[in-house]
């Protein structure tokens, strides 16, 4: 079955940095592009970013542009997420997202999801 496992969440200090990964198993990982989704207290969860498989492009919300990168190694089955200028408002959990449906982009709600990992940014 497909699989996601996240780590590398934490608590950290406004201006921290952290790089969240993202394994997958249990399917050709490097066909499918990955997203990362965040879920703050009280919002909605929200599409932060997503790298293709094909030509591996990058999107970012506006929220993040600049500060968050996301990449990805195929090879080691893994996507990441390094986050950069942390502020008190990018507390979330934080999850990667991939969908069969997504050969050629993030498009849509996907249907697998990894766990989650906790990011706190606070003084």
């Amino acid at each position: 079955q497909v699989q996601l496992v996240e780590s590398g969440g934490g608590s950290v200090q406004p201006g921290g940095s952290l790089r969240l990964s993202c394994v997958g198993s249990g399917f050709t990982f490097g066909t499918y592009a990955i997203a990362w989704f965040r879920q703050a207290p009280g919002k909605e969860r929200e599409e932060i970013s997503c790298i293709t498989s094909i030509d591996g492009r990058t999107y970012y919300v506006d929220a993040v542009k600049g500060r968050f990168t996301i990449s990805r190694d195929n090879e080691k089955n893994s996507a990441y997420l390094q986050m950069n200028s942390l502020q008190p408002e990018d507390t979330a959990v934080y999850y990667c997202a991939t969908d069969m449906a997504w050969l050629y982009a993030c498009a849509g709600s996907p249907d697998h999801w990894g766990q989650g990992t906790q990011v706190t940014v606070s003084s």
